[in-house]
């Protein structure tokens, strides 16, 4: 069995320290031509595919670097927003490369907290 992510929650339900110790993000870079074969939306700041899979690219796969520049949220690292890029026919073709999304910091405080909720529950004594 293996550890995957590890979680120290105070009694006051806040987060101490969190460890992520997964293997790399399963990743696919493929080549596109005008127009895409899938729906792109952004949801919760990031590009997300939202309908359409090929390829090892899923549902839920956000965009990870187009020709080789990353993506960070909705824009390239050199300011462009993502959606309108690829929006234009003249940037094809172009390598876009697909992964399963990290969680932000502020997930990973939701989700100590749903674990200490859990807990105290889960501890209650019935009398």
């Amino acid at each position: 069995m293996a550890i995957f992510s590890v979680y120290v929650v105070n009694k006051a339900g806040g987060l101490i320290y969190q460890l992520d110790n997964q293997n790399p993000r399963s990743e696919t870079e493929k080549t596109f031509s005008f127009p895409l074969d899938f729906v792109l939306k952004v949801h919760d700041e990031r590009v997300l595919v939202s309908f359409g899979q090929r390829d090892n690219i899923r549902v839920g796969h956000s965009v990870l670097s187009i020709n080789g520049i990353d993506v960070n949220g909705r824009y390239t690292a050199d300011g462009k927003e993502v959606l309108d890029f690829l929006g234009n026919p003249s940037n094809y073709p172009l390598s876009i490369r697909f992964g399963r999304p990290r969680l932000t910091s502020n997930e990973k405080l939701m989700l100590a907290s749903m674990f200490h909720s859990l807990f105290a529950i889960g501890s209650q004594t019935l009398s």
